[in-house]
Formats: structure tokens, sequence, C-alpha cells
């Protein structure tokens, strides 16, 4: 059942020329939901994943809620491995749909990858998403991700750009890749925080490593502040109604500043809105 209620999300007009994903409208309420299913059917039919092995995978948060929800549908355990300063929403999320969770310390990707590769290694039965490595996470969006923003944006209306943060690099990739085909001329540009990796609070982007991206696609970078972007997904929240997280506001203000000096000739501006803002409340 649940994999009928993923994917297929609206594209939100949010201005004259910036459209959003509206990701949100995922059953576990982000993006993360489409690579969660697509890894998960992938590996059963290549028999990577059998019944009764449990699903171990490190994240910052999103990833871990998506796994555990289609780990509890197809009937895996799940181990989440993530960061301890992660919002505590997000943890209680993962625990609620039956998954573990094991925590290391603040930002700590590195050492949440390293443990669960250890883990997987040790424990036969133990099967390894690779979510940071994984081509299939690419291949998610370009074939469901990217195909419904073609099919949902305006006729006549080219895209000129694509607005969007990165974690594990597996969605601007896949969505890049399908965008790019169809609109060669269109820039790719990556939001990334003012802060460093260490402190800054954007969770879900930037987790001190490009993984998947490949940054020779990239047609520039933009950098937002934690605050910059918690305050903008809070406006959007008063003004329009959408109560997003963090890394939506800071795709949003990215958005906001490439298109706002440009000549877009009619076209328009692709960025996303990843998640809901339920799990971040304790964060604003």
């Amino acid at each position: 059942m649940i994999e009928t209620l993923i994917g297929n999300t609206p594209l939100v007009r949010m201005n004259r020329a910036i459209y959003a994903k509206f990701e949100a409208y995922n059953p576990s309420g982000s993006v993360k939901d489409r690579m969660a299913l697509y890894i998960i059917k992938k590996a059963e039919q290549r028999e990577e994943l059998r019944p009764g092995n449990t699903i171990v995978e490190a994240t910052s948060g999103n990833t871990g809620i998506a796994m555990a929800m289609v780990g509890a549908s197809r009937g895996y355990k799940v181990i989440i491995i993530m960061p301890q300063n992660m919002s505590v929403e997000r943890k209680q999320m993962i625990r609620a749909y039956g998954a573990e969770i094991i925590e290391v310390g603040n930002n700590a990707f590195t050492d949440a990858i390293q443990m669960k590769e250890k883990m997987c290694a040790e424990n036969e039965g133990f099967f390894n998403p690779r979510q940071f490595s994984n081509p299939d996470n690419v291949a998610c969006h370009t074939e469901t991700t990217a195909k419904e923003i073609l099919n949902q944006t305006p006729i006549f209306s080219p895209i000129r750009g694509l607005i969007l943060g990165s974690g594990t690099g597996g969605t601007i990739m896949g969505v890049h890749a399908a965008l790019k085909e169809r609109y060669p001329d269109m820039q790719t540009i990556q939001v990334q925080p003012a802060e460093d990796n260490a402190s800054h609070g954007i969770q879900g982007i930037n987790d001190g490593k490009d993984f998947l991206l490949d940054s020779s696609i990239l047609d520039g970078v933009i950098k937002v502040g934690t605050q910059e972007a918690s305050d903008r997904s809070r406006l959007l929240a008063r003004e329009k109604g959408l109560l997003v997280g963090i890394s939506s506001g800071a795709n949003l203000v990215a958005a906001e500043r490439w298109s706002q000096n440009r000549i877009l000739r009619g076209g328009i501006v692709i960025t996303m809105l990843c998640d809901r803002g339920e799990r971040y409340l304790s964060c604003y």
C-alpha cells in the first residue's frame, strides 16, 4: 500500500517564476521516501535483501524515517545510525515506525557511515542500502521526480534553473540528468550552508562530503545561513500555510536570490520543498 502513496507530488507555484516540488506530500513527509522505496525494491529484485534481513543505514534523519517506514511496510527490522544533534522529532518518528536508533557525535556523519559499514560487514543478514554511494539513489530521481517535474511544468515555459541543496547528492544529480537533457541551457545551482559543516543547522544538506554529487555539473553555488533559511521556512508557514523544513527555506532563499536579477524570458526556476516542518519544531 505504501508504495502507491509515494511520489506524484504537486509542483507548487511560489511566485511568477519559481516552482517548488512539494515533497512533504510523501507518506513519511519527505523526498527520501522515493529513494528508500526504490533502493529496497531494487535490492529485493536482485535478491540482495531477503525476508528476515535487517536494514542498517546512516542518516541525518529523513532517510532514516523513510527506511523505517518502508521497512515496516515490508516486514524488515531497521537500525538507523545518526548524529545525536539531529532533531528530537526526527528520532521520535523513526522510533514510531519501530526502528532502532544508534547515536554518534554531533554532525559525525563519517562516524555514522563507518559504524554502519562495520556492522553490515560483521553481521550476516544485515543489508546496507549505501544511500551515499548507491547509483539507485540517482536513478530514482531521474525516473520519478524529474519525469514528474517535466510533466507538471507549464507548456512554453522552459526551465532556466534548478536550485537545490545536496545531502547524498542523489536528488540533484538525478533531477539534473533528466532536466538538462530536455533543456541544455539550464543552469544547476547547489545550495550550501553559509556556516561550516560542523556548525550549520540546515539538517539534511552538506553532510561533509560530496558523496554522489559530481560537482562538474554545477554552474554555481549559493550559500544560505541557517538563520536565514529557518526564517524563510517560518515565513512560508505564516504567509502561505506551508509548514516545511529548514532546508526548504534554504532552497527557496537561493531560488529567489538567483532569479531576482535574471531575465528569464518566460522561463521558470525549479526548486524543492523537501520535507514537512513538524520534525524541526524544536529547532525553530
